[in-house]
């Protein structure tokens, strides 16, 4: 019995395509795939409830009000904000310098990072920035070690689905699911790799 030869990646490609064009001889259309995603929580699950317990599962530190952000900076000396970061929001001793194009070496030199967000998803505990509003650009909530975050009543919802629609789907996108970090081949969890080592999140009430 004589072996076939070997095939050319051109050959190769038309013979994986004659087969399944063989294979689809006959057989006709194929059924619509069913859509019916979850798009919603159950209407009694508590959401602030929820995202709270995920923030704390996921090692961030959760905060209640307005005058909790100077405990949420921690002694914080040098903190960098949006420019456009309400002013009843920059609260204790330290001293707060707007982003105005900082270099990646300033931000560096910060203790910390103050800005707002887009919304919060309770399912996930995932904080999402799409450079608005008091959010500021993109880089300044990676580069400094300690992000303080603040989210209002009105962007917490339940499920992604519901987030996604007050996303603005031009800008850079930031979903933030606890502190940076990683684990290598040994498990051995490292944080502050990709971004900020420690979350502190405020809800406003």
């Amino acid at each position: 019995m004589s072996a076939k030869p070997l095939l050319g990646s051109e050959g190769a490609r038309e013979e994986i395509l004659s087969r399944m064009r063989r294979a689809l001889d006959g057989a006709g259309e194929a059924p619509p795939a069913p859509r019916q995603y979850r798009r919603s929580l159950d209407p009694g699950v508590d959401i602030v409830a929820m995202l709270i317990d995920r923030l704390v599962d996921y090692k961030a530190n959760v905060h209640h009000g307005l005058a909790s952000i100077p405990a949420a900076l921690g002694g914080a000396k040098r903190v960098v904000v949006p420019a456009d970061l309400p002013a009843q929001w920059r609260l204790g001793g330290a001293e707060f310098v707007p982003d105005t194009s900082l270099s990646t070496a300033d931000l560096d030199g910060m203790d910390a990072v103050l800005t707002g967000c887009a919304a919060a998803v309770s399912v996930s505990g995932t904080i999402m920035l799409d450079a608005g509003a008091a959010q500021g650009r993109r880089v300044i909530t990676l580069v400094p070690d300690h992000h303080v975050v603040v989210v209002r009543p009105g962007q917490i919802v339940g499920h992604l689905a519901e987030a996604l629609p007050m996303l603005d789907r031009t800008a850079p996108q930031t979903w933030i699911s606890g502190p940076s970090a990683t684990s290598d081949i040994e498990l051995q969890r490292v944080e502050g790799v990709h971004g900020p080592r420690r979350l502190d999140v405020v809800l406003l009430e």
